[in-house]
């Protein structure tokens, strides 16, 4: 983890081989003549590859071992890139990342798992009403995109039920960028914003994200679900993640996840998504918490002498809060 350590992820957990296995060599073929190309989807072992305009199906060589491969990654590949049916190629490569959005199974949980690679921003579709707006997974949300140098979207939809006025006065403070959306209006702001980026979309049960996603690109049909009346949850619908292409651009769509624990990111990281409070958070002592009242922390000193806008350290704070809350159940 953060600050104590280095990072955890998936390549951490060791599996024992069995009896027989040859022994790995250091020396790999170099595959200069590698195509690369972009990973859409994931299932089941198999990758689908967009190389030179085709769709190829590839698997994973032997040589790249237990390290993920994940939608966004660029690879290369080598073998049949015909994209015919039935043809499989090797990924051989993964290329440097640019961002990695991660996640822990809950905040409990050191070991990081991969969500989607190389995206720029992180949209966090939010419904007004039915089911009601929930704060606190916007805030864990903004927590790993700040943590991930993803510049973070809100997407408010069923603005027909309810109005944004109240919710987008609690993210003032923040600069959050947003748009407002109903199930029928224009989504000609929204597709501006997304045009030319990576962006991953992520949202709570019953939210709209996949019908949002059906009606910026139809072809994509991706299942829609409905908002249970006596819970007022939604059905996991998402079962995998996809990148559709989208005005020179994708948007990535993220399956259900059950938690969105964030034990990898540690206070220090958040606060770097607020630079107009880093001046007084270096006059904080080492493993500060900033949190109200903690001993110590110049956050309240700085507020004291009014030095500060209250607003942005109440932001700060709460979204503190939210890396140490509860779990939040995730889904599309």
């Amino acid at each position: 983890m953060r600050g104590g350590g280095r990072n955890l992820d998936e390549d951490d957990i060791r599996v024992r081989a069995r009896g027989g296995s040859r022994p790995r060599t250091r020396i790999r073929p170099k595959h200069e003549n590698a195509r690369v190309g972009m990973v859409t989807t994931v299932d089941r072992g198999r990758y689908r590859c967009l190389v030179e305009g085709r769709q190829i199906t590839a698997m994973k060589a032997r040589e790249l071992g237990r390290g993920r491969i994940v939608v966004g990654d660029r690879v290369a590949l080598v073998g049949d890139l015909s994209g015919v049916p039935d043809t499989l190629a090797r990924i051989v490569r993964v290329e440097e990342r640019s961002s990695v959005l991660r996640r822990t199974a809950d905040d409990t949980d050191p070991v990081e798992r991969v969500i989607v690679a190389n995206a720029d921003r992180l949209v966090i579709v939010c419904a007004l009403a039915d089911p009601d707006p929930q704060p606190r997974f916007i805030d864990r949300c903004l927590v790993a995109a700040y943590d991930a140098g993803l510049e973070p979207l809100l997407c408010l939809t069923k603005a027909d039920l309810a109005g944004p006025g109240e919710l987008l006065d609690a993210y003032a403070a923040l600069d959050l960028r947003s748009v407002v959306t109903d199930h029928r209006g224009d989504l000609t702001e929204l597709r501006g914003l997304l045009a030319g980026r990576a962006s991953v979309l992520i949202g709570s049960s019953g939210v709209g994200k996949s019908t949002l996603v059906n009606r910026l690109v139809p072809e994509a049909e991706r299942a829609v679900g409905r908002v249970n009346p006596v819970t007022g949850r939604g059905r996991h619908t998402s079962t995998s993640a996809v990148a559709l292409p989208l005005d020179d651009g994708w948007i990535i769509d993220t399956p259900g996840v059950r938690s969105f624990g964030l034990a990898h990111i540690a206070p220090d990281d958040v606060v770097a998504g607020f630079p107009d409070l880093d001046e007084a958070v270096q006059e904080c002592p080492p493993g500060c918490p900033h949190t109200e009242g903690a001993e110590g922390c110049a956050l309240d000193a700085w507020l004291a002498d009014g030095r500060l806008a209250p607003p942005r350290v109440a932001s700060l704070r709460r979204l503190l809060a939210g890396r140490a809350g509860d779990e939040e159940a995730v889904a599309g």
